[in-house]
């Protein structure tokens, strides 16, 4: 295993921000760490990066303990934290030849491991790095982070902040990444991102929910998800949450996610309480579970 974690514990006086954590990351796995803001993922990456030590338990990355061997394990790990952390009043390219000269290497050396990422914003090398864009922020952290060709490669929520076009971009890259024998470890807050892994362990308030695959968590979702829509979001979440046999209720895009205590009901009758509620153009048809769906039922 690449990475492995035995119930790993941490907490911050009264806060628990990490409770009995354990998992095993496989070499060459892109594995996802997904939870919202405060579960706890910032928390565990800083352990697994030596920069923090755990209250309990014990953890392994690359086959060093992050206690004992922490200078082998900076040498074999990259690492890429939330918060844009490089030096800001320097160069693109002058924080990339000082990132490699701190591991004892240069940029001729592994120029074809980092090709396909800093070619982006190599015509922008002289720029210093407090004036790029999100996106090519996130490059030059990338770039930054793989410099010395890591064994295992840390990602603390690198898409947050960035449009749309950056963020497809940077998972492609990810893809690319893993083909080079790179094994990935990312944390998000994005569901949507979660299925672009290869497993993934769903954590709230410290805790893990659930890990597997992204398919078979939402295979065992254990309730008829329905879509329904009309003229008032705000209402029709009211009417729904105050309804008799109403499960769960949540805001999904134009639409609620809506799910029944019942196994079978009439759909008619639904629709007929909420126009008894005064809502115009009510719609309701099924729909697939997301791994946003899975979440939330188990965070319950």
């Amino acid at each position: 295993m690449s990475i492995t974690l035995q119930h790993i514990s941490k907490s911050y006086k009264k806060v628990e921000a990490l409770k009995d954590i354990s998992f095993e990351v496989k070499e060459n796995e892109l594995f996802g760490l997904i939870g919202p803001d405060g579960a706890g993922k910032t928390t565990l990456f800083r352990i697994l990066t030596t920069l923090l030590f755990a209250d309990e338990g014990n953890a392994n990355v690359a086959g060093f303990d992050v206690v004992k061997d922490y200078k082998a394990i900076r040498q074999n790990v990259g690492y890429m934290p939330g918060k844009f952390s490089l030096y800001q009043d320097l160069t693109v390219e002058e924080n990339l030849k000082f990132f490699a000269t701190i591991f004892g290497t240069t940029i001729d050396e592994n120029y074809e491991l980092i090709k396909d990422i800093y070619v982006q914003i190599e015509p922008f090398k002289n720029r210093r790095a407090g004036q790029l864009s999100g996106g090519m922020k996130q490059k030059l952290a990338l770039s930054c982070a793989l410099i010395h060709k890591p064994k295992v490669l840390f990602l603390d929520e690198p898409t947050t902040g960035v449009d749309p076009v950056s963020r497809k971009e940077f998972w492609e890259m990810l893809k690319r990444l893993q083909q080079k024998g790179i094994t990935i470890l990312v944390s998000t807050p994005y569901m949507d991102e979660a299925a672009l892994c290869d497993r993934i362990a769903l954590i709230q308030d410290g805790k893990i929910l659930k890990i597997d695959t992204p398919e078979a968590i939402v295979k065992h979702y254990p309730k008829t998800i329905y879509n329904i829509g009309a003229n008032n979001m705000y209402q029709l979440i009211l009417s729904l949450n105050t309804y008799e046999h109403s499960y769960s209720v949540y805001p999904f895009g134009e639409f609620v996610h809506y799910t029944d205590q019942r196994t079978n009901f009439e759909l008619d009758d639904l629709k007929k309480y909420l126009e008894a509620e005064n809502l115009t153009g009510v719609s309701i048809h099924s729909t697939k579970p997301t791994i946003e769906d899975t979440f939330m039922e188990l965070a319950k």
